[in-house]
């Protein structure tokens, strides 16, 4: 048995990278999962999935409805759909703002506001929202998405204030640059990709980038019940970015 062993968790984005690995994760360690996804639900004999738009309310409120009529209730929410954005402000238009926040930080607010009914009812109560070392990092070409998970940071530590009380604990994971399509994805807006993605591994301390495994660790110890004194807190995955200042011998 595990600590995980009969709580009932919702990953969104679990179809891929972080949420994917979350979402293995969680199952592998005896908890009932369901995926909450803008693709097409997957085929898994693990865990259930359930098309969502974070962007759009209603289809939130459906897919969480669907999900706890699966599940039978909501023990733990895990926070992952997000999209890239790669420009300075100059380049970045009003409209790619808008629709940036709608889904990486409205998204995440909207899931956590459909599933708080049932977490209040949980003894083991956790969400742990998906955040960037964009947040604490300037990075280059990164203005929409760094404020975005800027805003998911601060969203984090109010709603942990928020739902205290309600026996709800709320952390999240900063993870560096981490090895999933979505950074492909934002590898190829570039000009030249090899050499971003040489540039992405070097910057790590640990001179290579994250995997969403290693970030699934993070996360289920933050959702498990071990962390029951930890709400409020990001925890980084980063390779060392943020604090180490480490040259490393290659670009590779």
């Amino acid at each position: 048995m595990t600590e995980f062993d009969g709580l009932k968790a919702i990953v969104t984005g679990g179809s891929s990278g972080i949420g994917r690995a979350t979402a293995n994760a969680l199952f592998d360690r005896g908890a009932a999962v369901a995926v909450l996804d803008l693709q097409a639900p997957m085929s898994s004999a693990q865990y259930a999935t359930f098309p969502v738009d974070v962007g759009d309310a209603e289809s939130v409120t459906a897919a969480v409805a669907a999900a706890v009529d699966h599940l039978g209730g909501i023990d733990i929410v895990i926070n992952c759909a997000g999209i890239s954005a790669v420009g300075t402000v100059e380049e970045t238009p009003d409209a790619e703002w808008a629709r940036v926040l709608n889904i990486n930080v409205t998204g995440t607010a909207r899931v956590s506001a459909a599933a708080l009914p049932w977490l209040r009812r949980s003894p083991s109560a956790a969400i742990v929202n998906v955040c960037s070392i964009a947040a604490l990092n300037g990075l280059p070409r990164r203005a929409l998405y760094s404020a975005s998970k800027g805003a998911v940071l601060a969203l984090t530590y109010a709603m942990a204030t928020d739902h205290i009380s309600d026996g709800i604990r709320v952390n999240c994971v900063s993870p560096g640059t981490v090895s999933t399509e979505f950074v492909e994805r934002m590898l190829a807006q570039f000009d030249d990709p090899a050499s971003e993605r040489r540039a992405l591994n070097a910057r790590q301390a640990t001179g290579r980038m994250v995997t969403p495994e290693e970030v699934a660790d993070a996360i289920l110890y933050l959702a498990s019940p071990r962390s029951k004194s930890t709400t409020g807190t990001a925890l980084e995955v980063d390779g060392g970015v943020t604090h180490l200042r480490v040259r490393n011998s290659s670009s590779e």
